[in-house]
């Protein structure tokens, strides 16, 4: 494994594009959510994918892929195809894989990390405590993936990655979860909380999906309290009501 000790942007973010990697059911409780990605432009042309979405054996055949990997127990994948593929995604923008310069990994279960092994070449930027892990967690104890044999950036406090442009460490939901913040000059600043914070609702509910719900409760409020300081438009990472409110790609906020 190649580690980089230190990458920086040259430029600022410009525009986000939030990416629609597909739309899940959970049993429990019939909550519907959107599995997000995001697409951060800057002033000099820089290219960062925030998480890579479920595999693409699930565009494949959504229904023995959910077999095989026992989500039913879970939840169902309500639509999921190849529109809702990295490459698909990125093509609404213009752009392919090969125009990325980074991929930052927020956490590695399977909605997340499900394609990290589809940027061969690009830098990946992940919590080194999940980097650390054999594998990737992937799905309630299967971890089919290997770690791709790309350079990897990890994280293990606060990183400032560029102007307006900080990545958040944030354990707890799992143990090198990432969040993001950054300023666009129009829009000001978003939080981009990832699982850290998967709805409104989550931290007065104890983070109770979490690894370790104390510590996820801890890292929640501190990034919560942070956007507050800074009136940052927060986007969580399964928002019911929100995920129908967000613009796709290829809408900008910016």
């Amino acid at each position: 494994m190649t580690i980089l000790t230190s990458q920086k942007l040259s430029g600022h973010p410009i525009s986000l594009a939030v990416l629609d990697f597909g739309l899940f059911t959970v049993h429990a409780n019939g909550r519907i959510i959107g599995i997000p990605g995001f697409l951060v432009t800057t002033s000099t042309g820089e290219k960062i994918l925030i998480d890579t979405g479920f595999p693409e054996k699930y565009a494949k055949d959504i229904d023995a892929a959910s077999v095989e990997d026992n989500l039913g127990e879970f939840g169902e994948l309500l639509e999921l195809t190849y529109e809702n593929q990295p490459d698909a995604q990125l093509a609404k923008l213009g752009l392919t894989k090969s125009d990325l310069d980074f991929v930052i990994i927020t956490h590695t279960h399977i909605d997340h990390v499900g394609n990290i092994d589809g940027f061969p070449g690009t830098p990946i930027i992940i919590g080194k405590e999940e980097r650390a892990l054999e594998r990737p967690i992937y799905w309630r104890g299967k971890k089919p993936l290997e770690w791709p044999a790309n350079e990897y950036l990890l994280v293990d406090s606060d990183y400032d990655f560029g102007p307006d442009f900080k990545i958040l460490h944030v354990p707890g939901h799992t143990p090198g979860e990432l969040s993001i913040l950054l300023t666009l000059p129009n829009t000001g600043s978003i939080l981009l909380t990832s699982d850290a914070i998967s709805r409104e609702s989550e931290i007065s509910e104890g983070c109770l999906d979490a690894t370790d719900p104390a510590q996820a409760i801890a890292s929640a409020n501190r990034i919560f309290d942070l956007a507050k300081s800074k009136n940052a438009y927060v986007i969580y990472g399964h928002g019911p009501e929100q995920w129908k409110e967000l613009k796709k790609a290829p809408d900008l906020y910016n």
